[in-house]
């Protein structure tokens, strides 16, 4: 995978992470149209937010996006893939690169994810990172779990 800053060329891809049903399913549901247009005039070069790019394809696979303090001082890591991409270790291999350029030990960098205590497969894929649950609560009216994804090598 090539993991790079948002292109206007993404701009199509990043608009079905936006609204489609699958992908939104644990995010509050699809955005709507005036939000989606909002993403799609800041995204564009937004530190933080990347492209997830298969290197075969050329193809844009889903995004991740590192927040620096963005949880109580913590950075907040985030990511979502097509549905098509799903099941195949692309998520697995894209926070792991991303993981390894968050310095480990540096106040306010601790890297942190959260996710719906419903979403099974982000949990397990979390979990198989090394994260741990470390906070749990309601949030967009859903019980949410944060995970603390702890010191790296």
């Amino acid at each position: 995978l090539l993991l790079r800053p948002v292109e206007p060329a993404d701009l199509p891809a990043h608009r079905r992470l936006w609204t489609d049903p699958e992908v939104r399913r644990h995010l509050g549901g699809p955005l709507r149209a005036e939000a989606v247009g909002m993403r799609e005039r800041g995204c564009v070069g937004l530190p933080g937010l990347l492209s997830v790019v298969g290197r075969r394809q050329q193809a844009v696979l889903g995004s991740v996006f590192v927040e620096p303090g963005a949880r109580d001082g913590r950075t907040e890591v985030s990511y979502q893939l097509l549905p098509e991409h799903w099941g195949r270790g692309h998520a697995r291999e894209a926070l792991a690169a991303v993981l390894a350029r968050v310095p480990a030990g540096v106040p306010g960098t601790e890297p942190v994810a959260v996710t719906q205590e419903a979403n099974a497969r982000s949990r397990r894929l979390l979990e198989a990172l090394g994260a741990e649950p470390a906070e749990w609560f309601v949030e967009w009216g859903e019980p949410q779990v944060l995970y603390r994804l702890g010191p790296r090598s």
